[in-house]
């Protein structure tokens, strides 16, 4: 039967449709490959990509990851199993580069707190990055201005390394991360940015749970934040805690309320901490009371020791410590309830009492502060 002239436009059709598809397949392939490349270049000479599919409202890339050079404490600086970057496609048509959101499924972070204090986050990444730009080079070029409306975390852990408490660094650990931090202006970093983070923080005996608030100007530092810390275990807090080498904590729980203010570098941060169930490890004492007894004493009907705190400094200053800081705070406030609890059981001793009682605050402070 003879092919009828709608017949052959008809296949004509289906074959061009199909020669094109084949041609915009090759130069996706081509251009996820260029992408790839690209993107492991940018991530330095420790990254590496799994794959990266590219569809027509968002770019997903798998398996990122940032290895971690020789003498970081994790075997990874960074990874991912899925990111997901949703372009603003209604800014196409604008002179600004804008990113709707950003999304990270099942991360891994690693940070770490040298002896010096100074944070490090994704050194062979950023450092990189602060390199001195080429002769002739002006400032901008390297990183375009880009607007990125907001970066989620879902499902992820991330680990804290603190080398200014002990030797190897104290290692803290996040889980069940959820968190969203936008909108930001890169590079400057200029504007308001709003902080929120839930997760599980991992404990010897038992998990507590943390939650920040927080909405800042990261260019200055600007910030007010609020900080919640339920249920953590004290055993693996205690660094932060305790400084005697004579004393341990055996088991305990923290509760942590923190609000705090950061203008101009200057620190104000009032909170209260509740220490549950403590039970100290060691043979130091003091009038011939255990250390337990000692922390008993304070303790009220619940068996909850609480105390008020102020945080206070100037971040700039290379001097000050938040870790001497706190440490000190809370031994000064938890010294400070010894010494009325302890008034109070030497009533009508007169100043022999009191005496003790400051004495006994010192103890603690000592116990649980510098």
């Amino acid at each position: 039967m003879p092919v009828s002239r709608i017949q052959r436009l008809a296949i004509w059709l289906v074959a061009s449709v199909i020669v094109l598809a084949v041609v915009v397949a090759g130069g996706l392939f081509a251009a996820t490959r260029a992408l790839k490349s690209q993107i492991e270049s940018a991530l330095g000479p420790h990254g590496q990509v799994g794959e990266i599919r590219v569809g027509f409202s968002a770019i997903e890339v798998l398996d990122l990851r940032i290895k971690a050079a020789k003498g970081w404490p994790a075997e990874d600086e960074l990874r991912a199993r899925r990111v997901s970057v949703t372009p603003d496609l209604a800014a196409l048509l604008s002179r600004n580069f804008r990113v709707s959101s950003i999304e990270i499924e099942e991360a891994y972070l690693s940070m770490l707190r040298r002896k010096d204090g100074k944070v490090l986050v994704l050194p062979s990444l950023l450092e990189a990055a602060a390199q001195p730009k080429a002769a002739g080079q002006k400032d901008g070029e390297s990183l375009p201005e880009i607007v990125l409306g907001s970066i989620v975390l879902q499902n992820s852990a991330i680990e804290f390394f603190d080398a200014t408490v002990r030797q190897p660094a104290h290692k803290m650990r996040l889980e069940k991360v959820k968190a969203r931090v936008g909108p930001l202006l890169l590079p400057k970093m200029t504007g308001r940015t709003t902080i929120e983070l839930d997760g599980v923080v991992k404990g010897v005996q038992r998990d507590g749970q943390l939650s920040i608030r927080s909405s800042a100007e990261l260019a200055t530092r600007n910030s007010e934040t609020k900080a919640r810390l339920r249920g953590m275990d004290l055993v693996a807090f205690q660094p932060y805690l305790i400084k005697a080498a004579d004393t341990g904590v055996k088991r305990g729980t923290l509760d942590l309320d923190l609000d705090s203010t950061v203008r101009d570098n200057r620190l104000h941060a009032p909170g209260t901490v509740t220490l549950s169930g403590l039970e100290l490890a060691g043979s130091g004492g003091f009038l011939g009371m255990s250390q337990n007894t000692l922390v008993s004493s304070l303790k009220d009907k619940e068996g909850r020791i609480t105390a008020k705190f102020v945080l206070e400094g100037n971040l700039a200053d290379p001097k000050f410590s938040l870790n001497e800081s706190f440490s000190g705070q809370i031994g000064l406030a938890v010294g400070k309830t010894l010494g009325v609890s302890l008034e109070g059981l030497a009533k009508g001793v007169g100043t022999a009492g009191g005496g003790a009682a400051r004495s006994l605050g010192d103890t603690l402070n000592k116990m649980f502060g510098k």
